[in-house]
């Protein structure tokens, strides 16, 4: 790895951590994925606390309530999920200004004059943002299987199948990661970038379900195996090939990703015409 390649990676780093919108991403995941068994098992509390009235109207919701004050594994399941869902917004939209947006701010005008390639530029992008999505997807995960064993009565998860869950959760926001990594640094527009990902990650699993697609070798729904693979909570007896190969897809497209950026990099020019200079 050569100095230039180096000191962009210092220069992602610091700019992750010292913006705060690590800490942030952090924060608003790992506090959502241990808030998410605590509100299924406030809301079979509800559900309990109201039975008498539903029995008036001729309605049996005991076993609701059985399910979702009593199992671990309701809980753990909707923790995974949201880990998908709220981590995928809130972490887009908090990496807009490293996935193209200091090229809309021409910031990157100055240092390509000097010098800096693509390569360099795109590359730490390309591991630090995705592998950050990866790590604290897997905590997340880990919290949630902690405060779901401590609030329901009945653990029926296993350590092994939160962290797996957590895995693929965080490999399916990799994924997205890169796509707007991609879409943002091509076109300086994240903002449009992150909207874009956003709403696929919304309607393809649903089109790819009414089409009758099955989820493997479909790296768009990764992220609905996460929650499978918190339920069954045994690796050996979740984990095929077929999945393997999933993720093996999803890392190729990654990689093809990054090299469909570099390539747009280098096709574009810089306009350095006027006087204006916008740091």
């Amino acid at each position: 790895m050569n100095q230039q390649t180096k000191a962009c990676f210092k220069k992602e780093i610091l700019s992750f951590f010292r913006t705060y919108r690590f800490l942030i991403f952090v924060l608003i995941l790992v506090g959502w994925a241990g808030l998410s068994p605590l509100m299924v098992r406030g809301l079979g509390l509800t559900l309990e606390a109201f039975t008498p009235i539903y029995e008036e109207f001729g309605m049996d919701v005991s076993e609701v309530v059985d399910t979702l004050a009593g199992r671990a594994s309701i809980g753990l399941i909707n923790a995974v999920a949201s880990i998908g869902a709220v981590g995928l917004i809130s972490y887009l939209i908090l990496i807009n200004s490293f996935a193209g947006g200091e090229q809309k701010k021409r910031s990157i005008m100055i240092p390509k004059s000097s010098g800096l390639s693509n390569f360099s530029y795109l590359f730490p992008k390309y591991i630090i943002y995705p592998l950050a999505a990866l790590v604290i997807s897997v905590v997340a995960a880990a919290v949630a299987w902690g405060v779901s064993v401590m609030t329901f009565e009945l653990n029926d998860v296993t350590f092994q199948g939160a962290l797996l869950g957590g895995v693929l959760a965080g490999i399916s926001l990799m994924f997205y990661t890169c796509i707007h990594l991609t879409l943002g640094t091509a076109s300086s527009r994240p903002a449009m970038s992150s909207v874009v990902c956003i709403i696929a990650s919304q309607m393809l699993p649903d089109i790819f379900s009414a089409l009758g697609s099955d989820m493997v070798y479909n790296p768009f729904l990764i992220g609905a195996l996460a929650a499978e693979a918190a339920f069954v909570g045994n690796i050996r007896m979740f984990v095929s090939a077929e999945i393997i190969i999933t993720i093996i897809i999803a890392f190729v497209l990654m990689i093809a990703l990054f090299y469909i950026a570099l390539f747009a990099q280098n096709a574009k020019r810089v306009d350095n015409r006027g006087n204006e200079i916008r740091l």
